[in-house]
């Protein structure tokens, strides 16, 4: 990225290189269904404004492709969350992460598809017409959700490429553990949530899809800062990321300990131990610390995020947003009606639960009471980090499956694919999944801390 960025800032031929690789997608798209749209026109008219601009000011993404997860707007193209009843829905304005990567000069390529509304781990749960994207290596295996199509994407595309992904409890580590790209989740509040399709709204967060650290960095950069279109966007200052990359001497990392046990796949975590000893090598400390909390957060995210989630999606009835239809009946056998045809079943599923899980008379037995284990579990967090820099885990803990086997699983079974990846998502903490072996290994930091999770890459 770094080479291809300096090319187009020297002089480079940005339109002509816009237009190769938005062919080179079109092509892989047709047999992997990483796109819900191409926007070959726009990205080529994009191009040609950058070229004209580069001769009098410096972008610090000149001609850099990009892609956006489905459930993040740009403005007057369709944006769906891949759910069908948002079919039609064109935003007329661009998400600020969005507009910051525009603004930056990179060229904006497409939406990438995506489980529906984020419900899903493993790519698998998308909306009616929508196909589930297939893995980069093989075919048959699943990409990982939610934002699977940008995990699959970037690892497929050649050259320099950035997408743009959106984690509520792990939907940008999974696809990146199981297609062997890098996956950053920043501190909830470090990007601005403006524009994004709400899933769990204390738990949202956009971050970038790319193929090493540095690139994650470089993106991070431009999104990261505060938004006065969102208030829970924090001011924060936001450091020189790539300043910290590479700085692995004294670096104290400790492995948590329950993320170790029995129910991960022995070669990830040989694959993450090894990751690890390379890292010491470097001049980084390895210890072990206990996290027990781990085991409460599968629970406690369910419970607080399709809580927020049936909130959020009651939107969605028919009448501003998507598919609308005939009334000629009360307004709940209209708003059913619409809801049932035009919603997936694990849609359904997380909607239902969290409408149970916040009525009167069951919000203080689950909701409120998840919330106060949510407190515990930072709390825990946060006395971790008295003693090192970045805790360490392996990202998912399971191989990729195949996808026909992956239907098969129970909805439990489904969810338990996120128990390494919710704890950090609760706590709002900066996390980044990079691969190790053919898995993935991720790296927690505190509050405001990614820098430190630059510090792990190894040259």
């Amino acid at each position: 990225m770094k080479d291809y960025i300096q090319k187009m800032q020297t002089g480079g031929d940005i339109v002509s290189a816009i237009t190769a690789f938005v062919e080179e997608s079109k092509k892989i798209n047709e047999d992997n269904h990483y796109f819900t749209v191409i926007t070959e026109a726009q990205a080529i008219e994009q191009a040609k404004n950058i070229q004209k601009q580069a001769l009098t000011k410096k972008f610090p993404l000149a001609g850099l492709p990009f892609t956006v997860k489905d459930g993040i707007c740009v403005q007057g193209v369709e944006t769906t969350a891949s759910s069908a009843i948002l079919k039609g829905y064109k935003p007329v304005f661009n998400a600020t992460a969005v507009q910051r990567m525009i603004d930056a000069g990179a060229i904006f390529i497409g939406k990438t598809v995506q489980d529906e509304f984020g419900f899903g781990a493993l790519g698998i749960t998308q909306g009616k017409g929508f196909q589930a994207p297939k893995h980069p290596d093989d075919p048959e295996l699943c990409c990982g959700g939610s934002s699977s199509g940008g995990g699959g994407f970037t690892k497929k595309i050649p050259g320099a490429h950035a997408s743009l992904g959106e984690s509520t409890g792990g939907s940008i580590e999974a696809p990146a553990a199981f297609c062997g790209v890098v996956g950053l989740c920043p501190t909830y509040s470090r990007v601005s949530r403006y524009g994004l399709l709400d899933y769990g709204t204390s738990l949202d967060k956009i971050g970038p899809l790319t193929k090493t650290l540095p690139e994650a960095a470089t993106i991070l950069q431009v999104i990261a800062g505060h938004d006065k279109k969102d208030e829970t966007s924090s001011q924060e200052p936001v450091p020189d990321y790539a300043a910290s990359l590479g700085n692995i001497k004294g670096l104290r990392i400790a492995k948590i300990k329950e993320a170790f046990a029995e129910g991960v796949d022995e070669s990830i975590k040989n694959s993450v131990h090894e990751k690890l000893t390379e890292l010491e090598k470097q001049g980084a400390t390895v210890r072990e610390v206990s996290l027990p909390s781990l085991k409460e957060g599968i629970a406690t995210y369910f419970t607080i995020a399709l809580s927020e989630a049936s909130t959020n999606l009651a939107k969605y009835c028919g009448m501003r947003y998507g598919q609308s239809g005939s009334m000629n009946t009360s307004f709940d056998e209209y708003f059913t009606k619409i809801r049932t045809h035009h919603m997936g079943e694990e849609a359904k599923r997380r909607v239902l639960i969290g409408t149970f899980a916040r009525m009167a008379g069951y919000r203080d037995a689950f909701y409120n009471k998840a919330l106060k284990v949510r407190t515990k579990i930072i709390q825990e967090y946060k006395q971790a980090f008295k003693a090192c820099d970045v805790l360490s885990s392996p990202t998912m803990p399971i191989l990729p499956p195949k996808q026909t086997e992956a239907h098969n699983l129970t909805p439990l079974q489904h969810l338990m694919c996120d128990v390494l990846t919710v704890g950090p998502n609760l706590a709002g903490l900066p996390h980044v999944s990079v691969p190790a072996g053919k898995a993935g290994i991720m790296f927690i930091a505190d509050h405001f801390k990614e820098e430190e999770l630059f510090r792990t890459h190894a040259e």
